[in-house]
């Protein structure tokens, strides 16, 4: 559950919004980086704290790719398969990083360093083929430049 520090960073933010629903993404954003991921629980919590049906806030969750509903690897990698990146070899990018991993997509090393993801636009369309890790976007990606990015994971 989410610790009061979390609740109170909730409650600030719900004054930058004109009604408490529209701070669901910032108040599903805060709940995630305490908590890892967007559990039941979590979900129900933060639906009681906007006042609004947990179903409601679970598609909020559910519409983003950036809300994980179950614990990922310290290294969320993930590789968008739109249209632009799809055309430039996303589906290479995806089989490369299994192959180097040792994981299919949506799976996460048994060290829990790493999860691979696939995602719909990250809004990279210029610069692709392209993958994010964390909070990082990597672009033009070949399966050198790939080699590199995983050789400096720590």
């Amino acid at each position: 559950m989410l610790s009061d520090k979390s609740k109170e960073e909730i409650k600030r933010v719900l004054n930058k919004y004109p009604n408490k629903r529209s701070a669901a993404m910032d108040a599903l954003r805060i709940a995630q980086n305490e908590t890892g991921c967007l559990s039941g629980d979590v979900m129900q919590e933060v639906a009681g704290i906007l006042g609004m049906p947990a179903p409601q806030v679970n598609e909020v969750a559910a519409f983003y790719t950036m809300y994980n509903k179950k614990p990922v690897g310290k290294y969320h990698i993930q590789v968008c398969t739109n249209v632009s990146c799809s055309l430039l070899g996303a589906e290479h990018i995806v089989e490369f990083l299994s192959r180097k991993l040792g994981i299919k997509k949506g799976e996460t090393t048994p060290d829990k360093k790493v999860t691979l993801s696939v995602v719909e636009c990250l809004g990279s369309c210029g610069t692709a083929p392209m993958m994010q890790i964390n909070d990082d976007y990597y672009e033009d990606l070949t399966d050198e430049k790939i080699e590199e990015i995983l050789s400096k994971l720590p």
